[in-house]
């Protein structure tokens, strides 16, 4: 019998938790229920533990023209969500101290929830980064770190534009849509080629601008739990907590990729 209560109780708060979401959002593509992006969480999983596997015995493929497209590609798109981040937050006069939800159906406001989805989808198809390191046989790209960020985004901003489609969440998406357009900027030159090599020199102050955009966040979300702001504590403080495992992580690789080994070589 208490087994039977505990699991009705599981499923009302489930049931509780696809009803409550933003109705505006709940038509669009893996929004409405977590069971589609846990599905493609699973499908990540099992490439990153078969992948290396059946790679082990086969030559590296060739992905230099695909990996052209897809980085360059990125890029335009990082570049079109930072154009719409800016607009909508510019135009419906958006606080960057305070700025709950707008649930209405205003053109602005359903516009920042589109561009947040996009931002959302562009987390699931950033997945395709550790399936082309996987088939280039580059496995000691897939750190800790790489699949942490990859596999946590996709649920962070499941959740985000679930629930809070706008607001606050805004500046999130327009810090890192601006971080990725340097970075796939970076990764499609290098794709290019060794001839390109002179013009990377930037790496390292790549590292620093994703440090500084994680330190930005900390610092906002911060200062959004001890305001008084209507917008929910419980995302400030899964962003809050989110954002300082990504600054221990991406210190440790900062450490030991410049810092560490400049010291090695003294």
């Amino acid at each position: 019998m208490t087994a039977v209560t505990m699991w009705q109780k599981i499923q009302l708060f489930y049931q509780s938790a696809l009803e409550n979401g933003d109705k505006r959002t709940d038509k669009w593509l893996l929004v409405y229920s977590p069971v589609p992006i846990m599905c493609v969480f699973l499908c990540y999983l099992i490439i990153i533990w078969v992948g290396p596997k059946l790679m082990a015995k086969r030559q590296p493929v060739n992905l230099k023209p695909v990996l052209i497209v897809y980085n360059f590609a990125m890029v335009c798109l990082s570049a079109y969500m930072f154009c719409e981040f800016t607009a909508s937050s510019w135009l419906a006069g958006y606080s960057l101290l305070c700025q709950p939800v707008d649930y209405s159906d205003s053109p602005l406001a359903i516009r920042m929830a589109k561009v947040c989805w996009w931002f959302y989808f562009s987390k699931v198809i950033e997945l395709s980064d550790t399936i082309f390191f996987i088939l280039r046989k580059k496995d000691g790209q897939l750190t800790f770190l790489h699949v942490y960020h990859h596999a946590t985004m996709i649920f962070n901003w499941w959740a985000g534009v679930k629930y809070v489609a706008g607001g606050q969440s805004f500046l999130i998406g327009l810090i890192n849509s601006f971080v990725h357009i340097i970075m796939y900027l970076y990764y499609g030159m290098a794709a290019l080629g060794p001839g390109m090599t002179k013009y990377l020199w930037w790496k390292r102050y790549l590292t620093s601008l994703q440090l500084l955009q994680f330190f930005t966040v900390t610092i906002h979300t911060s200062y959004n739990l001890i305001s008084d702001c209507n917008f929910p504590d419980s995302m400030n403080a899964v962003v809050l907590a989110y954002s300082l495992s990504l600054i221990a992580l991406f210190c440790n690789f900062y450490y030991h990729s410049y810092l560490n080994r400049k010291a090695k070589k003294t």
